[in-house]
């Protein structure tokens, strides 16, 4: 078992960005399947707890969970709709990486991630369609992360092709325009907030690609945040030491500061016939008492 885990160790320090995502993603479903098997042994339930990490599409449930905007965007209840997802990422994030530097891999999913929650709070709470289900309603999965990565790769190689069982090649950019009409016509389905989470995610990959193509690179922030985060865990070197060892005297120098030695402490020994060792200042005090140990 341990040698599993030292694998598993090694595969997550060792991968890009890339597997890291997909790990952690992994990590949080198995985590979060453990918990609710736990629950239920004790005939409890996990939606609760389940809510306080999914985006609600209610204004007054978003404000006490903030967090939810964030920690969604890494939650798979279902096992296909992780495995599903995360092929995606795998394969689309790979398109992206060709172009693209890890880095902005990351500011890329957080950015379409919290564009997805945008469109689908939006959504929810202007049309009256959704009227009756906002206050219960709430959004998990990586789903509009991977369609702003996709929408990226597929603006920067449009022609690059994907083997698809039973059709063939096709090209990235047609994937993409297709996943985007699928769930713009998908609005008024059963899982209309995922599809306007997967809209809100395919905005915010092509205004982040049109950006970038000015200049702009939105996920400079988010790498900037990301950094910052990662410092504070970072253990600080220890300062270390420097003993800086005395250039030794030569014996002029020697000679001249003992005869100025010797010369103050005469002057201090007439100070205390004249006048009492109670007249000397702290300082003569001192240069006596110093004097008397090298004797």
């Amino acid at each position: 078992m341990s040698q599993f885990f030292n694998f598993i160790h090694n595969k997550y320090q060792n991968g890009t960005t890339l597997i890291r995502l997909i790990f952690i993603n992994v990590g949080v479903f198995l985590l979060i399947r453990i918990a609710f098997i736990v629950l239920q042994l004790f005939n409890l339930s996990g939606d609760h707890f389940l809510h306080y990490i999914e985006m609600p599409a209610a204004l007054n449930t978003f404000i006490k969970q903030p967090w939810s905007v964030i920690s969604y965007m890494f939650l798979h209840y279902d096992f296909f709709h992780l495995f599903f997802n995360m092929l995606c990422l795998y394969w689309f994030g790979k398109f992206f990486l060709d172009s693209f530097s890890q880095k902005q891999l990351v500011g890329v999913y957080l950015w379409g991630g919290i564009a997805g929650t945008a469109v689908y709070f939006a959504a929810y709470n202007l049309f009256p369609l959704f009227a009756n289900r906002v206050a219960t309603s709430y959004l998990l999965g990586a789903s509009a992360s991977v369609m702003a990565i996709l929408v990226v790769a597929a603006i920067a190689t449009p022609n690059a092709t994907i083997r698809l069982i039973f059709i063939g090649d096709v090209k990235l950019k047609y994937i993409a325009i297709i996943t985007f009409l699928l769930s713009a016509f998908g609005t008024t389905s059963s899982n209309a907030g995922g599809e306007f989470a997967h809209i809100g995610g395919a905005l915010m990959g092509y205004i982040y690609a049109r950006l970038l193509y000015r200049g702009n690179d939105l996920t400079q922030p988010v790498t900037r945040v990301i950094n910052w985060f990662a410092n504070l865990f970072k253990p600080k070197p220890k300062m270390r030491k420097i003993k800086f060892s005395k250039k030794p005297k030569s014996d002029a120098e020697y000679n001249y500061e003992k005869k100025q030695a010797e010369k103050n402490i005469d002057i201090i020994l007439d100070k205390i016939k004249k006048s009492g060792y109670q007249s000397l200042t702290d300082e003569e005090k001192q240069q006596l008492f110093n004097q008397s140990k090298k004797m």
